[in-house]
């Protein structure tokens, strides 16, 4: 019986209907028959896997049998095997000798790979290509997957004599006890090789960098898993190769951070400009940007960009948010300090010369000048001093 998974061999579901196992059959026994592929080797065999695997799945209590073992045939009591009691009387008396060879060892699915990707902010903007270098197994190109070094091939294990077991006898009270093992020279395989091939030493596999391209989405977060089928380790006899997984890691951005699809940052602007308002230019992700700064701007207010943030895989984008930070001159020269000490009295601020004397100067009636007059020129003078 095929060591391969049945329903693997006829290419259908578990759940598959006994009618859509017959038409896999049909459709599979016409294109590899032997007559159909007179100059194929592996034709027949072929061939003769599915026939063995359509008699077990088109037989309902087969199929119910391997479903719950995942065998039928030789190995399996109700289908001409080794029963409960036969077990029981291997235990206490020793087991019967068995001559079949084991089976060739299966093709085997090779090992799924990961890989930590570290990207930019500015990348996720705008997605990327990179090419990483991956260590992984592939097929040894000198045995093709053998073991042996050419020109040979492997042979019946001498220890075994190709059955792939190890017995040892054991005398006790009830009789005679056999237990069996895996042959530890050819590891259950039941053959050996004799002449290992000098360049993967008999593994069939050897490690290689092989150099790979992965294709990054605008909008990827971090964290996320891209898969790249069929990239990761060759599989042991002849099995599939295994895929990659590329994680993602986002490096953090100097100046923005990320919320989801939006984006946050900071805009430093003078007082003046939050005061009178303006629009600023400032270095955003895809380059240089505007934002509208509104007369009266607070430290701390938040000032919206939108359709300016990071893509979204599902479509759409993010806004950009801008936490205003009102810079303070920390030096001034005597005309920047006598033109914020006249708006200081303009705005009869706590400390100027207007609020101290305050109630007094509005008792003087209406020879005095209205405390809101004048601003605008000052602010106006201040900005090309202060910027």
């Amino acid at each position: 019986m095929a060591t391969r998974d049945l329903y693997e061999i006829l290419g259908v579901d578990r759940r598959a209907t006994q009618e859509e196992i017959k038409q896999a059959y049909r459709r599979l026994a016409r294109e590899t028959h032997p007559d159909v592929r007179p100059n194929d080797p592996t034709a027949t065999e072929r061939f003769k896997e599915i026939n063995e695997a359509y008699s077990v799945l088109s037989d309902p209590a087969k199929r119910s049998q391997y479903d719950r073992f995942g065998q039928i045939g030789a190995d399996r009591g109700p289908f001409g095997g080794s029963s409960p009691f036969d077990d029981i009387f291997d235990m206490f008396f020793g087991a019967r000798p068995r001559t079949a060879p084991a089976e060739p060892a299966g093709p085997e699915r090779g090992a799924d790979l990961r890989y930590d990707l570290e990207i930019t902010l500015e990348d996720v903007a705008w997605g990327v290509e990179r090419r990483i270098t991956v260590p992984r197994l592939e097929t040894c190109p000198a045995c093709f997957g053998t073991g042996a070094e050419r020109g040979s091939r492997p042979e019946t294990c001498p220890a075994c004599r190709g059955t792939g077991e190890a017995r040892v006898v054991q005398r006790t009270v009830f009789g005679t006890m056999t237990q069996i093992g895996p042959c530890g020279q050819c590891g259950g395989t039941g053959t050996y090789i004799a002449n290992p091939c000098r360049q993967c030493r008999g593994a069939g596999r050897s490690e290689v960098q092989r150099e790979v391209v992965v294709k990054v989405p605008a909008g990827v977060e971090d964290g996320m898993s891209l898969r790249l089928t069929g990239e990761g380790e060759a599989g042991a006899h002849g099995g599939g190769r295994g895929d990659l997984y590329v994680v993602i890691r986002v490096a953090p951005h100097p100046v923005f951070t990320r919320r989801g699809r939006d984006l946050i940052g900071e805009l430093p602007i003078s007082m003046v400009q939050a005061a009178l308002g303006d629009e600023v230019q400032f270095a955003g992700l895809e380059g240089t940007e505007t934002v509208r700064v509104p007369p009266g701007t607070q430290p701390g207010d938040t000032l919206t960009v939108h359709g300016r943030g990071l893509p979204d895989l599902r479509g759409g984008r993010g806004n950009l948010y801008l936490n205003a930070r009102v810079q303070v001159p920390k030096r001034l020269t005597a005309e920047q300090r006598a033109l914020l000490e006249a708006l200081a009295e303009q705005l009869r601020e706590p400390g100027s010369r207007a609020a101290k004397e305050g109630a007094g100067e509005v008792r003087r009636g209406s020879g005095a000048r209205s405390p809101r007059r004048g601003r605008r020129p000052i602010l106006d003078k201040m900005r090309g001093l202060l910027q």
